[in-house]
């Protein structure tokens, strides 16, 4: 009989099933649509996209080996090698912060995922359990339920309405196990989709801890060769006059700087436009990651060169990639990369006042940005003529260096 032969069916589908849900764990009810093949699809082409984004991840990362080897036709020649270096430094930083960024989105796709696992599991236990309620009322009828049915009909249009009564309750259990499949399909790929993404997450992570190796083997690099050539006994003179002829390029620019903005100041009076002012207030400490005061203002013995030289800023060493703040509210007249400097930032404060932070990783302003106290502008490098990460600050008023510590809390 068809109805014994629906009910038999049922019965080794809950059979087969039922080992498969004794390993299913308990999960907070949530709301959840109807699965389709589309969405088995989508969820498939997820995966794939999870796993092209894995194997993209491998073929990206620096090859310092290689990278290392470019460098040594640099070292002859100072500037030359710390400025290609520099431009790999940055290179390096672009990627950790690409990589970071997908480690936070990656983390919250999967957090998406599963909680379209969890909720996919719950919908999968409720069906599971619709249909072991609706095999045990199959048995309670008994196997002539059906029959029975059709004989008590009271007339010919009574038996067709009974028999289209009867369809239809096995088109309905029909369209539930279909729907019960589709379902464990989906909490499948779903589960499939969960590993991919953890996979991606562990490459991006692997990624970020082996560029910043890289970063620092190569800012160890650049220490190294920087030391060598500036305490080579033999070149102590050519490299003090290197050392003071860089200075002196970077007064030049800074002056050429002040230079501009007081033209520029000049013609904002005749034309009576609003002049930037220095209201006297403390600055905030620009390296609030600062482990030390590695060098500070003021005359001092050269760390490699092992003379007398005077210090216009004070060095705070603090991790790499670890923020730069505006120590004062005022207008950016530069940001940009010398290759004594590294990437800089120079801020005007009106007076004759100005700000400037050296050796950065990165730059977050550009000229002519309006600034305010404490606002991030800059990460911690050791671009340029730099022996380590560190920030190096300083203060110019009317046209000279001045102590820092005058304007710092």
């Amino acid at each position: 009989m068809k109805c014994k032969r629906y009910l038999k069916k049922y019965i080794c589908m809950l059979l087969l099933l039922t080992a498969v849900f004794l390993q299913a764990g308990r999960v907070r009810a949530v709301s959840f649509s109807s699965i389709t093949s589309e969405s088995i699809r989508e969820k498939e082409g997820q995966i794939s996209e999870a796993q092209d984004e894995k194997n993209q991840l491998s073929s990206a990362l620096t090859d310092i080996k290689a990278l290392k080897g470019e460098l040594e036709k640099e070292k002859a020649n100072l500037e030359n090698y710390v400025v290609a270096l520099d431009n790999n430094l940055a290179e390096i930083q672009k990627k950790i912060s690409e990589l970071n960024g997908m480690i936070v989105e990656k983390e919250e796709e999967i957090r998406v995922t599963e909680g379209e696992l969890e909720a996919a599991i719950q919908k999968q236990e409720e069906q599971y359990a619709a249909m072991k309620l609706r095999i045990q009322m199959m048995y309670e009828q008994n196997d002539n339920y059906y029959l029975e049915t059709i004989l008590r009909a009271e007339s010919f249009a009574d038996l067709l309405n009974k028999l289209d009564y009867i369809q239809m309750v096995m088109d309905y259990d029909d369209q539930k196990l279909q729907e019960y499949i589709l379902i464990r399909q989906y909490v499948e790929v779903c589960k499939e989709e969960l590993n991919a993404e953890k996979e991606v997450l562990d490459e991006a992570k692997a990624g970020v801890e082996q560029e910043e190796a890289s970063l620092a083997q190569l800012i160890s690099d650049k220490e190294t060769e920087i030391v060598a050539k500036q305490g080579d006994i033999s070149n102590k003179e050519a490299a003090i006059a290197e050392y003071e002829a860089e200075i002196q390029a970077q007064n030049e620019l800074i002056a050429s700087l002040e230079a501009a903005v007081a033209a520029e100041r000049k013609k904002l009076a005749e034309e009576n436009a609003k002049k930037l002012t220095y209201d006297g207030g403390m600055f905030a400490f620009p390296a609030p990651s600062y482990t030390k005061i590695s060098d500070d203002y003021g005359n001092r013995i050269h760390p490699t060169l092992g003379v007398e030289k005077f210090h216009n800023g004070i060095d705070l060493a603090a991790p790499n990639g670890s923020p730069i703040l505006a120590a004062y509210d005022g207008e950016v007249v530069a940001a940009a990369y010398s290759s004594s400097m590294g990437n800089y930032v120079m801020i005007d404060h009106g007076d004759s006042l100005y700000t400037i932070y050296m050796h950065a990783s990165a730059l977050y302003v550009s000229k002519g940005d309006a600034v305010t106290k404490g606002q991030q502008i800059a990460a911690v490098g050791s671009t340029g003529r730099s022996t380590g990460p560190h920030l190096h600050f300083g203060v110019r008023k009317n046209g000279g260096y001045v102590s820092p510590w005058g304007y710092l809390g």
